[in-house]
């Protein structure tokens, strides 16, 4: 087994580059938190997605680290952190239109995004229901993995996972679940594993980046690749070292590989963006895309090791 960062490492090098604000928008009757990075630099949006009964909280080393380049929002979802819990808990759907909602009131018109673990099956169906509403999106661990989708398979992951993450992330974790709730958990874990992402990714519009930890117990490679054969234009990442909360471990390695892809400034320069822009050692990457009627089939693959 390999040793696990000590307690706060993964953020010593990003604390110092933004700190972050709270702030409240009222959404269908609910008080809905979200983080901001200041100062805002007047960048592109960059909106972050937590997973399944998390926060926050464990995006905002990535957040940080972004911050040079983006104004970047870190909302809870209703329930979640420190925003209104709803009476019952919100599906997939209806976590996409409250988000969708919050975009609204905060006059974000077409932000790019970045989820982690269940966030991405969120920004799917927000991708999928409004298309014109997203810019690019960056799906880090996307759930739920085929081979994985059943409670019973889940469990030993989630306690493999455990060890694999930073110990540091273990108290943000028990917080933010107690916070949630466990029926509360289980009955939005049920939505999660209902759900078939295959179904909607041939319907994404934006260009996306498919990131995945070395070594993540929820998301194999295996199922990235699929992802990126369904997507029609989709970029591959593999952040090595890491688990599935790439964006708390190695939320600089993740940003170095984000950044370029999101500043791209349209499908042909985000398929070849990252030979010449990533330096970070050590991050593999594949490029993927569905080319528009008559045109032809480009495929590379990358490395920067």
């Amino acid at each position: 087994m390999r040793p696990r960062a000590a307690p706060g490492s993964c953020m010593r090098s990003v604390a110092s580059m933004a700190s972050t604000v709270s702030h409240w928008t009222q959404v269908n009757g609910l008080r809905v938190h979200c983080s901001t990075t200041v100062p805002m630099v007047g960048g592109p949006p960059l909106v972050l997605v937590h997973g399944l009964g998390v926060s926050s909280r464990y995006l905002l080393p990535t957040a940080r680290a972004l911050a040079r380049r983006f104004d970047v929002y870190a909302i809870d979802l209703p329930g979640s952190g420190r925003s209104e819990r709803p009476a019952d808990p919100l599906n997939l759907a209806q976590s996409a239109q409250v988000l969708l909602r919050w975009m609204d009131e905060n006059h974000l018109k077409r932000p790019s995004f970045l989820g982690n673990s269940m966030g991405c099956q969120v920004l799917l169906e927000l991708a999928v229901a409004a298309p014109e509403r997203v810019d690019r999106l960056v799906l880090v661990g996307p759930t739920a993995d085929p081979r994985w989708r059943s409670f019973a398979r889940q469990v030993p992951r989630w306690l493999l996972e455990l060890f694999r993450e930073p110990l540091s992330l273990l108290p943000i974790l028990l917080r933010d679940y107690l916070t949630f709730g466990p029926l509360r958990f289980l009955r939005t874990a049920r939505f999660a594993l209902a759900d078939r992402p295959e179904d909607k990714l041939t319907r994404v519009q934006a260009p996306t980046l498919v990131v995945r930890g070395e070594r993540d117990a929820f998301v194999s490679d295996t199922w990235v690749k699929q992802c990126a054969s369904l997507l029609p234009v989709a970029t591959t990442a593999t952040v090595p070292d890491a688990a599935h909360a790439v964006n708390y471990s190695a939320p600089e390695a993740l940003a170095q590989v984000v950044a370029p892809f999101l500043q791209a400034t349209g499908t042909e320069e985000q398929m070849s963006w990252a030979a010449p822009q990533v330096s970070t050692p050590r991050v593999a990457m594949g490029v993927r895309g569905r080319p528009a009627a008559g045109a032809r089939t480009r495929r590379q693959v990358l490395s920067s090791r």
